[in-house]
């Protein structure tokens, strides 16, 4: 019997030929990401062990990306004891370059890989072919110390992408949409696989977007099948796969769904489910008070360059706070260099430094009671972004940036 991509994966990482779903199997673990949500907890953890080793430093990436720079004496101080920890135990460290995941991407991710992530969108990942799953903190530091875990192998469902978006509409439509066809607990504790002729037209930019969010439907992991793009993307960034995987033939998929990608539009996710999906157009009575471009999901050059395009020469609305934040200081370079952040800031837009932003909701551009946000973030679950009685909405680049423009939910289409 055949396997999947995430069977075979999970196979090589156990030194095993073969695993079918539901087997339960230690691995060895490639890489092991930790960003400054929780890393204090699990350095406190760590200096209570009888016997504190780290199995091989060399895995270990740390990043500073929640709140940064650092908002408060508290935050200040758990920064504080992840720098230090870093530089005495020789870890792999980033403190202001980007979200962890962009960071993750344009540095260290290889296809055929097994990553933990202490962070969910871990699975964002797979848009190189490589498994990232999201983990807590025991389970981060047992792989930290042993080098190894465990993981029962998911089912996977499988989503052949056909034809071409239409233009206007994006990747972020694309996700959301499937995840409002097959709900937030849809693929729990799944693999959700993209494969077909659809794929081949999609950028890095866009398969990052769409397994990024493939957690917010419960997945365990995304993953992606590796072809010219994903490849081309390795070199130009010097890396080389570690093994690439395709299913077989015969693979046993818990179940295949069609997604013809020129039927898609552009869509929103309404408070206070990710999985609240509705056409943007039937949103437009929705006034907002705030706009965010950014985050690990949609804060891409190419992200930015759909957002400049949409707004040049116009401005933001009155009392609109748009706020426009690059992934990464990579991504904040480039748009730098292609002219994109004087574009939104002489119309009136916030660029901020490369942070997770209001997507995390405990730092800048909180909104307040009452106040409805439109975001490329995440989530958008009841006091994500602030108050508890606020309101988010999810939508991709152009959207976010139009609806800035005109101060309630609208498609840049129609500008």
């Amino acid at each position: 019997m055949g396997m999947t991509m995430a069977e075979k994966i999970i196979a090589a990482a156990a030194g095993k030929e073969s695993c079918k779903a539901g087997d339960i199997e230690t691995v060895t673990v490639d890489k092991m990401m930790s960003n400054d949500g929780t890393t204090h907890l699990t350095i406190d953890m760590y200096n209570n062990l009888k016997n504190p080793h780290i199995a091989d430093v060399s895995k270990l990436i740390w990043i500073i990306d929640h709140n940064i720079p650092a908002d408060s004496p508290k935050t200040a101080a758990s920064h504080k004891k992840m720098r230090d920890f870093a530089k005495a135990n020789g870890i792999t460290f980033y403190e202001g370059e980007g979200v962890c995941h962009q960071v993750m991407m344009e540095n260290h991710v290889r296809p055929g890989e097994l990553i933990f992530g202490a962070d969910s969108h871990t699975c964002a990942y797979g848009a190189l072919g490589a498994f990232g799953t999201g983990v807590g903190c025991t389970d981060y530091l047992y792989s930290m110390v042993t080098g190894t875990s465990w993981l029962l192998v998911p089912e996977t469902i499988r989503f052949n992408l056909h034809g071409k978006l239409k233009s206007g509409v994006y990747a972020r439509d694309v996700i959301l949409t499937i995840i409002g066809k097959i709900s937030a607990n849809g693929a729990n504790y799944k693999a959700m696989e993209f494969a077909g002729e659809g794929l081949h037209d999609l950028s890095i930019a866009d398969r990052i977007a769409i397994c990024n969010l493939c957690v917010e439907a419960g997945a365990k992991t995304a993953l992606m099948e590796v072809d010219d793009v994903a490849m081309d993307y390795l070199k130009e960034h010097g890396r080389e796969p570690k093994a690439i995987f395709k299913s077989d033939d015969d693979a046993v998929f818990a179940q295949v769904i069609d997604i013809d990608l020129s039927e898609i539009e552009p869509v929103v996710a309404k408070p206070h489910f990710v999985d609240n999906i509705a056409p943007a157009r039937e949103c437009s009575d929705v006034k907002i008070d705030e706009a965010f471009l950014g985050s690990c999901n949609n804060g891409r050059i190419e992200d930015l360059r759909a957002g400049a395009a949409v707004i040049k020469g116009k401005h933001v609305a009155p009392k609109v706070r748009f706020l426009v934040v690059p992934a990464s200081r990579a991504v904040y370079k480039q748009a730098l260099k292609e002219g994109l952040l004087d574009i939104f800031m002489e119309a009136g837009a916030m660029v901020m430094n490369p942070n997770c932003s209001v997507c995390w909701g405990a730092c800048q551009g909180v909104i307040g009671e009452g106040e409805t946000l439109i975001s490329t973030g995440t989530r958008n679950f009841k006091g994500r972004a602030g108050h508890k009685d606020s309101f988010v909405y999810l939508a991709s680049a152009a959207t976010v940036t139009a609806s800035a423009i005109t101060g309630h939910i609208t498609v840049a289409e129609d500008l």
